[in-house]
């Protein structure tokens, strides 16, 4: 089956399946750090959208797993009054094209979790691919 070009459901997986995969990613966080998300919405999106791949600059075959958009963190003021909440988005078409079967599924999904919940904290790619040769983010439970 097609959706947009991204291969989908060749592991039959449902979207409330996915969505459920990714709210246990985000429950197994550590919980130091899940206690310390605050005025965060988690979404699943099919996959970026036309002008998002444009501010990206990612072109039509670019894969995009997830995607934190607000203000880290380290960035905020005491003050959230009236300011919406930081959003991190995971793309499950993109997820499921590159995943061989389930337990692959699994870890990708928790791979992007953790990774996007990173920036939240204000990680940037290169710190965080330093974390990610010394952990598993899939064995963050």
């Amino acid at each position: 089956m097609e959706e947009s070009g991204i291969r989908d459901n060749h592991l039959g997986i449902t979207k409330q399946q996915f969505e459920k995969l990714v709210t246990n990613a985000t429950d197994n966080l550590p919980e130091h750090f899940g206690q310390a998300i605050k005025n965060v919405v988690f979404v699943v999106e099919d996959e970026p959208s036309d002008e998002l791949r444009v501010e990206l600059n990612l072109g039509s075959n670019g894969l995009l797993f997830g995607l934190f958009q607000g203000i880290p963190r380290v960035a905020e003021v005491n003050n959230n009054s009236g300011r919406l909440p930081n959003k991190i988005s995971i793309f499950r078409l993109p997820i499921i094209a590159v995943s061989k079967d389930l337990s692959d599924l699994i870890r990708m999904v928790n791979r992007t979790v953790w990774h996007e919940v990173a920036h939240y904290f204000g990680l940037n790619h290169a710190h965080i691919h330093k974390l990610e040769q010394r952990i598993d983010p899939a064995s963050l439970r």
